[in-house]
């Protein structure tokens, strides 16, 4: 019996950590110290190997818990296998109106995620370019310490008829 009770822990153990996200998709980019310039864009290249998954897409944005701004605007740019880029301009929150930033702060940094896409699928397979830029009047952008692009398999599939 306390064989079973053994086994039947660790199988619970088990069960419970690898349960999580599903990320097919996992990069960092480091800013220098200096700041986030214009000319620092990030290149984020994916390659999508089946159409019918659906992902949500999300941006890990590390900033210094003395930066200086609310929010800030980024343009997200989108290259597709057909030659195809499309660009929107996204703008994030850090705090709210009192001051208190968003994510979770220790007395040097902060970690905010952003969902920038729930629900995403993409229509061509092959290798599609995310890359951002900061778009600011500040040039460069001091602060941000590091952004990160995740792509969450949520394990679903849309009708091929989407």
């Amino acid at each position: 019996m306390k064989d079973l009770f053994l086994a039947f822990s660790l199988f619970s153990i088990f069960t419970i950590f690898s349960c999580g996200p599903n990320y097919i998709y996992d990069q960092t980019f480091e800013i220098a110290e200096d700041g986030w310039a214009y000319k620092d864009t990030l290149d984020f290249e994916v390659e999508i190997t089946d159409t019918l998954e659906i992902y949500n897409l999300y941006l890990d944005i590390e900033h210094a818990t003395n930066f200086a701004k609310q929010n800030i605007y980024i343009l997200i740019y989108t290259s597709f296998p057909s030659g195809e880029r499309i660009k929107e301009r996204v703008a994030i929150d850090f705090a709210d109106k009192m001051g208190q930033w968003y994510g979770d702060c220790n007395t040097e940094k902060c970690n905010l995620r952003v969902n920038i896409q729930q629900g995403a699928f993409f229509n061509l397979l092959g290798k599609h370019t995310i890359t951002i830029e900061q778009y600011m009047r500040i040039n460069p952008l001091p602060g941000i310490k590091n952004i990160r692009l995740r792509i969450e398999n949520t394990g679903s599939k849309r009708s091929p008829e989407n």
